[in-house]
C-alpha cells in the first residue's frame, strides 16, 4: 500500500523487536488508567492518516469509562476523542491531505459515502462500525461496540476516513481554540440545534461543565435572547456569569422554581441537557429536601447505570442521581417546548420522566453529535474573531500528568473546568498565538493559560 511521511522530529526509541514506542493514556479496567508505553499506530487502510498529536484534552465521556457508567471496554484501549495534530502519513486513498497538514481531528467517526453521511448523519454512519449498519455511532478511545478504535490521548494516532474525517485548520487558529473543537463546541452547537433554539428563546442549560459553557456561546449565536445556566460549583456558576449567562446554583435554590420565577411562571422555550448520566443530587438548599425523598430511587438508578463501579475515595465516582438533570429539564421547559440532551445516557439508563413529557406536550431530541457537520464552520468563526473558546481551557497539565490531572477533572476541583493535554512537537501553535486568539466576542473574556 503507497503511503506518504514526513518525519517532522525525531523517532522515539525502538523496542525489543524494533517497534516505535509512543506514549499514551490507556485504560485497564474500571478505576485503573495508565500513562504507558505503546506501539507507533500504523496505516492499515488506504484511506487511513497517521497524525502526530500536538494538543489532546479529557472529556467528561472519559470519566464515564473509568467510573463504570458506560461499559463495554477493552483493556489496553487508548482513551480519548479530542486532538490537533500535524498529518504525518496518509493512505494510498487520501488525496485531499498531505504529510505536515495542519487538522483538528473530529471525536465521531463516518466514511463520507454513505447515505447517511451524505445527509450529515456521520454519528450513524452506515461503514464505519464494525458491528454493521445498525451497530451504531463510532468515536475513538470507546468501548467495543462504538467501534474499538484507539483513542487519540496519545502522540500519535490513526485516523480512518481520513479524506472525510480530518478538517484542516488555518494559522489564526491555534491548538487551545481547535482542541475544543474537536468534541466540546461542534456538541454544544447540536444540543442547541436540538433543542431547535432560535431568535428571541430563552434557554436553560443544565450542567456548567465544558459543553455546557460552550452551549451558552451556541445557544447564543443561534439567537436565545436569555441564557439560563444551572450548576451547583461555583467556579462553573462563575465562568457562564462571565459570558453573561443568568447562573443558578442548585445547592442554595431550587432551579425549577428559579427558572419558573425568572420566565414569569411560564418556564423557558428551549433546554439544553449538558449532564447525562452523572448527575449529581443537590447536597443543601430547598431542591435537597425532595432529592432527600427520592434517595432510594436515585440509588436503585446509580446501581443500573454503573453495577461495576470502583470509586477510590472521592475519585471515579459514579454520578448519583442519574435522572436528575433529565427530570429538572421537562419540569422547567414551557409547554409544548422543546428539550436536546447531549449529555451522555448509556444504554444501560432506563430511567426518563416521559409521562410529565408527554403531559407538557413536549418536543425531546437527543443523540450522539454529527461533529463533522459542524466543525468547518465553527473553524471559521474561529478564524475570523467571532468566537473564541480559549478561556474554557483552564489546565495545561504535560502527558506525564495526565494521570492526576484525570483525577481532579473528575473530582470537579475548582479551576477544572477543562483540561488540554499538550504533547508538543513542530507544528502545534500554543495559545494565544492565533491571529485572533482573544478576540472572540460570542464567549468570555479573557482567562490565562494555567500549568498548575
Amino acid at each position: 500500500m503507497e503511503t506518504r511521511r514526513a518525519v517532522v522530529r525525531p523517532r522515539h526509541p525502538r523496542g525489543t523487536e524494533g517497534v516505535i514506542i509512543v506514549k499514551a493514556v490507556v485504560w485497564h479496567g474500571i478505576g485503573d488508567i495508565r500513562l504507558d508505553d505503546v506501539p507507533e499506530p500504523k496505516v492499515q487502510e488506504a484511506t487511513d492518516a497517521i497524525v502526530r498529536i500536538t494538543t489532546s484534552a479529557i472529556c467528561g465521556t472519559d470519566l464515564h469509562f473509568v467510573r463504570g457508567t458506560m461499559p463495554g471496554m477493552a483493556a489496553g484501549r487508548i482513551l480519548g476523542h479530542e486532538a490537533v495534530g500535524v498529518v504525518e502519513e496518509v493512505g494510498s486513498g487520501v488525496r485531499n491531505f498531505r504529510p505536515g497538514d495542519r487538522v483538528v481531528v473530529p471525536s465521531t467517526v463516518g466514511c463520507g459515502s454513505c447515505s447517511y453521511c451524505r445527509a450529515g448523519y456521520f454519528a450513524q454512519c452506515d461503514r464505519a462500525n464494525p458491528g454493521g449498519p445498525q451497530a451504531g455511532t463510532v468515536f475513538f478511545g470507546g468501548p467495543e461496540a462504538a467501534g474499538g478504535l484507539d483513542g487519540l490521548q496519545a502522540e500519535y494516532a490513526r485516523v480512518p476516513y481520513a479524506h472525510v474525517g480530518l478538517v484542516p485548520l488555518p494559522d489564526s487558529v491555534d491548538d487551545a481554540q481547535a482542541v475544543l473543537l474537536s468534541d466540546i463546541y461542534p456538541t454544544a452547537w447540536f444540543g442547541a440545534k436540538l433543542a431547535e433554539v432560535g431568535t428571541g428563546d430563552s434557554v436553560a442549560i443544565f450542567g456548567g461543565g465544558p459543553v455546557g459553557q460552550a452551549a451558552v456561546a451556541c445557544a447564543r449565536l443561534q439567537g436565545a435572547t436569555r441564557i439560563i445556566l444551572v450548576d451547583g460549583l461555583q467556579d462553573r456558576l462563575e465562568l457562564a456569569a462571565r459570558q453573561h449567562a443568568e447562573v443558578v446554583d442548585f445547592n442554595a435554590e431550587d432551579p425549577v422554581v428559579a427558572i419558573r420565577d425568572l420566565t414569569g411562571g411560564s418556564g423557558v422555550d428551549r433546554v439544553i441537557d449538558a449532564v447525562g448520566v452523572d448527575a449529581q443530587r443537590p447536597a443543601h438548599g430547598p431542591a435537597a429536601e425532595q432529592a432527600d425523598e427520592r434517595a432510594g430511587q436515585d440509588r436503585r438508578e446509580s446501581r443500573q447505570a454503573a453495577p461495576e463501579s470502583r470509586p477510590r475515595g472521592d475519585t471515579w465516582v459514579p454520578g448519583n442521581a442519574p435522572s436528575q438533570a433529565a427530570r429538572w429539564a421537562v419540569q422547567a421547559v414551557a409547554k409544548a417546548g422543546t428539550i436536546g440532551t447531549v449529555g451522555v445516557y448509556p444504554p444501560q439508563v432506563e430511567t426518563y420522566p416521559f409521562g410529565q413529557a408527554f403531559m407538557k406536550n413536549l418536543t425531546l431530541k437527543t443523540g450522539n453529535c454529527n461533529h463533522r457537520a459542524y466543525l468547518p464552520h465553527l473553524v471559521s468563526l474561529v478564524a475570523t474573531g467571532a468566537l473564541d473558546p480559549t478561556p474554557l481551557v483552564t489546565r495545561w497539565p504535560d502527558p506525564v500528568d495526565a494521570i492526576e490531572a484525570y483525577a481532579s477533572f473528575d473530582r470537579r476541583e475548582s479551576g477544572w473546568a477543562k483540561v488540554a493535554l499538550e504533547f508538543g512537537g513542530e507544528g502545534g501553535m500554543p495559545p494565544g498565538s492565533g491571529e485572533h486568539a482573544g478576540s472572540g466576542a460570542a464567549t468570555t473574556a479573557g482567562g490565562s493559560r494555567s500549568t498548575g
